[in-house]
């Protein structure tokens, strides 16, 4: 046997005693127990320096010395007037299709071990994405290469006898991107702080949302809706109040008004950052998209748990109906 694959077994069969499956594990029988599901998140992309990549190098793009030939990421966008350059490596999917996807399978299935529904992230990867000639200095050189479409979820649905998933089908989305999503009803993601832009057709608004939708003020990628209404331009916010139908309120107003919008939209799951709840600024933001470092420092300190917020989401939660099995559309 190969010493780099002998030793990616040892190192899968040694990580079964480690702390972390076993944290895992517990939490998730302990959600079960409370009657709770947890939802996971699934990055499309891994790190060029990830134990995946140096363990199958022959599933991505790379060259003779195993670095990147192709870096992903997204074109101009609303983040960034020069794309997204992220650096991952891409996928090699003929040689994906070839070995069944077996990769892919044993991927979900780890993540799975843990919670209940996955968020894919990055949705549209999965009918194209943005490759970048590697050391290109922005990612506006790329140019859209075609993913596994149909096919990877036909395999995954049989293997896992279902697709519990959530579509994260953000960004720059085209036909075949929402054809894919629907074909296999995956519930798909709409984001409140994208919708005030003063067209009644944007897909955020609430009235245009289709019921198998999962709502969020705002995702990981957002700041938080406080400072976000603090830095929304007057015509915006003028916009949002003549949509709740309620005088222009104040700063900190925002975040519990769009949750309370949230919340009575016919989205079949709502889900609000942790920020929002507690009406935090700009201190709290938990990621800035493009940004390598300085990303994911927040902590909730355990006594904020305990504040009024926490009763009157309980409290909007039970008069919107929403405190019971959710409605979306799993596989």
């Amino acid at each position: 046997m190969h010493a780099r694959s002998w030793q990616a077994k040892s190192i899968k069969r040694g990580s079964h005693n480690s702390c972390f499956p076993r944290q895992g594990e517990r939490l998730k029988e302990h959600a079960h127990a409370g009657g709770l599901r947890l939802i996971g998140d699934l990055p499309f992309f891994i790190s060029s320096d990830s134990s995946d990549v140096w363990a199958n190098p022959e599933l991505f793009l790379l060259d003779e010395q195993h670095r990147p030939r192709f870096v992903a990421g997204v074109p101009p966008d609303y983040f960034s007037a020069t794309g997204q350059l992220w650096g991952n490596p891409v996928y090699d999917w003929d040689t994906i299709r070839r070995t069944g996807y077996r990769w892919c399978i044993d991927r979900l299935r780890a993540v799975l071990a843990h919670v209940d529904v996955v968020r894919l992230d990055h949705f549209r990867g999965f009918a194209a994405a943005w490759h970048v000639p590697a050391g290109a200095p922005t990612a506006q050189s790329g140019q859209w290469v075609p993913g596994p479409g149909a096919e990877f979820f036909e395999v995954v649905q049989k293997e896992l006898s279902g697709l519990p998933f959530i579509a994260e089908d953000l960004g720059l989305i085209t036909a075949d991107v929402g054809a894919l999503r629907d074909h296999f009803q995956l519930p798909g993601t709409r984001v409140l702080q994208f919708a005030f832009d003063g067209h009644s057709d944007n897909p955020h608004l609430p009235h245009n949302y289709p019921s198998n939708t999962v709502v969020y003020t705002g995702t990981h990628d957002n700041p938080t809706t406080r400072e976000w209404y603090e830095e929304l331009p007057s015509a915006e916010r003028q916009v949002l109040w003549s949509y709740l139908k309620r005088p222009d309120g104040r700063s900190s107003d925002a975040a519990l008004a769009m949750m309370e919008l949230a919340w009575s939209s016919r989205a079949a799951l709502a889900i609000v950052p942790l920020q929002d709840v507690l009406n935090l600024g700009a201190e709290a933001r938990m990621n800035i998209p493009g940004r390598a470092e300085g990303n994911w420092c927040w902590r909730c300190p355990e006594n904020l748990l305990y504040a009024p917020e926490i009763e009157w989401l309980r409290d909007l939660t039970k008069a919107s109906n929403r405190s019971g099995v959710s409605r979306i559309k799993l596989g």
